[in-house]
């Protein structure tokens, strides 16, 4: 008696290769946790670029918010040391390269402390803005007024020859001689020094500063005898 035959196992069909290109698929996973390829319809990817598009503009847009905020004074909206600083050595570049000149005039203001001691910093306060003010109004739009730090102004001026800075200098110094102040039913006056550097082809901003505010010092201590700050009862 013959054996019957196995039967032969029956043949899968061949799977059909995928229409969708291998780059179009995006992967998902199945029930049991294997990796799958989904194909990805094409308003989903433009919508997907669109959209990292609109968050790179917005970066950018902070980066450049956050680099100015770094560079400028948050009490009086001038550049800070570090603006400042970024601005003169822009300055300076172009002086070398273009054969321009002009000036650095570093300013104190005289005797700050008494003010901030007598009617407390929102004064003090008061009397940086008002002199950064008047500063800006006296210079033109090319020129840049920054602060140093505490009450030491600067200020970058343009194409001036040293008989003009020195005037200048001597401007800024009487235009905030001339300031007035009230507080607490007081009238209060304060005054500034000012020392001038001149700028050239062959200047360097970290010694224009040095020579600047060694002047400022000059100055000061010629000015020490008169009153810096006076208190006159309203």
């Amino acid at each position: 008696m013959r054996t019957p035959k196995r039967a032969k196992a029956a043949k899968r069909p061949a799977k059909k290769p995928s229409k969708t290109p291998a780059r179009a698929r995006k992967a998902g996973k199945t029930r049991s946790g294997k990796t799958k390829l989904v194909a990805a319809k094409p308003g989903d990817a433009k919508a997907t670029i669109r959209n990292l598009r609109t968050k790179l503009t917005q970066a950018l847009r902070r980066i450049d918010e956050l680099e100015a905020a770094a560079d400028t004074d948050f009490l009086l909206g001038i550049p800070n040391r570090r603006g400042f600083e970024r601005e003169l050595h822009r300055a300076i570049a172009y002086m070398k390269r273009y054969r321009a000149s002009g000036a650095l005039i570093v300013l104190d203001v005289d005797r700050l402390k008494p003010i901030n001691d007598a009617f407390g910093h929102a004064a003090g306060d008061e009397v940086l803005k008002t002199i950064a003010a008047t500063l800006t109004r006296k210079v033109r739009s090319s020129d840049v007024v920054g602060r140093l730090g505490g009450d030491e102004f600067a200020l970058l001026l343009w194409n001036l020859s040293e008989t003009d800075a020195k005037a200048k200098a001597v401007a800024f110094e009487e235009a905030i001689d001339e300031l007035s102040f009230t507080f607490r039913g007081q009238r209060v006056t304060a005054g500034a020094s000012a020392g001038v550097a001149l700028l050239g082809s062959h200047a360097e901003a970290g010694r224009a500063l040095e020579e600047a505010d060694a002047a400022m010092y000059v100055r000061k201590a010629q000015r020490r005898h008169e009153p810096r700050i006076r208190i006159v009862a309203g």
